[in-house]
């Protein structure tokens, strides 16, 4: 990675993570593109939709991530289309975060680009959130979201939830895309309990996200993996400077003791930014005075 080059960090999700044939569609948009580094491919089966993880100079980026979204578009139909997570779209977010030598007020700009061209190109209506929301409460994906695809569609005739760019209406296939821009993204992480019991989780999830009285930074729902035993309380942290996941896991340890529950294990979905997991191995090893050059793999970065 060249000292001087600039790169975006961007996290798109779309709706599909059940079919192999789809997903690897989709994801080779991103594959074998000069300037452009896809670093992990997540489906969620039980969520039905996909994570991807993927570094590029702005430019090339955004070419790769347009012709994913038309992929996505190409292959997904919203009207077939049943997930646990809330979606509005088959290409249903591309958030974009700076990762090296780029402001946010740049990547806020080529967020603008990415979205206009997407109404161009593939006729998909745009919701643009983060740094590039229209109004307050448009920062928030769970606003744009409410009522997810079937309870927008029948609304997006409004004011109040109308598309930023496009017609009042969705697409009668594909949706409608949000597009952003922030300073930050999110780390989505995992929790497992030694329980079936459902409700359990879903009181965890409750005391730990900030809506409902927990850390103003997490978001979070109880659920089960049908693949696996046990219930889950499944996160995203959306500031690991101020809320480390440490603090998240040490949490949920002492609500499940509250109902006889343990916790087996945890689970980083996707890749994570190397100075949250140093802060936690802080904690736990209670290291005085470490610093983040005493791993030999950092000093590779800058070779």
């Amino acid at each position: 990675m060249s000292d001087n080059k600039q790169y975006v960090l961007a996290v798109p999700n779309f709706s599909d993570g059940k079919n192999k044939e789809v997903i690897e569609q989709v994801a080779d948009q991103l594959r074998g593109v000069e300037g452009v580094k896809l670093v992990s491919c997540e489906p969620e089966e039980d969520f039905n939709r996909t994570v991807l993880t993927v570094i590029g100079e702005p430019e090339p980026l955004k070419e790769a991530l347009l012709n994913m979204a038309g992929k996505s578009y190409e292959l997904i139909n919203m009207e077939e289309h049943k997930g646990t997570h809330p979606r509005i779209g088959a290409q249903d977010t591309i958030p974009m975060f700076p990762f090296k030598n780029i402001t946010v007020d740049e990547v806020k700009e080529l967020a603008e680009e990415i979205g206009k061209e997407v109404y161009e190109r593939y006729n998909v209506p745009v919701y643009f959130s983060g740094e590039n929301a229209r109004c307050e409460e448009r920062k928030k994906l769970s606003f744009i979201r409410k009522g997810q695809y079937e309870g927008l569609k029948e609304v997006a005739h409004t004011d109040e939830r109308k598309p930023d760019i496009g017609p009042n209406k969705l697409h009668e296939t594909a949706g409608a895309t949000i597009v952003s821009a922030k300073e930050e993204g999110l780390t989505a992480y995992n929790i497992f309990l030694d329980t079936e019991d459902l409700s359990i989780a879903k009181k965890i999830a409750r005391a730990l996200r900030g809506p409902s009285g927990g850390f103003s930074t997490i978001r979070s729902v109880g659920i089960k993996f049908p693949e696996r035993d046990g219930v889950v309380v499944s996160m995203n942290l959306f500031d690991c400077n101020n809320t480390p996941i440490y603090r998240a896991f040490k949490f949920v340890e002492q609500e499940a003791e509250r109902y006889g529950v343990t916790v087996t294990g945890s689970e980083l979905v996707g890749p994570v930014k190397l100075p949250y997991i140093i802060n936690s191995l802080e904690y736990y090893l209670k290291l005085e005075g470490f610093r983040k050059e005493q791993i030999l793999e950092t000093h590779l970065m800058d070779m």
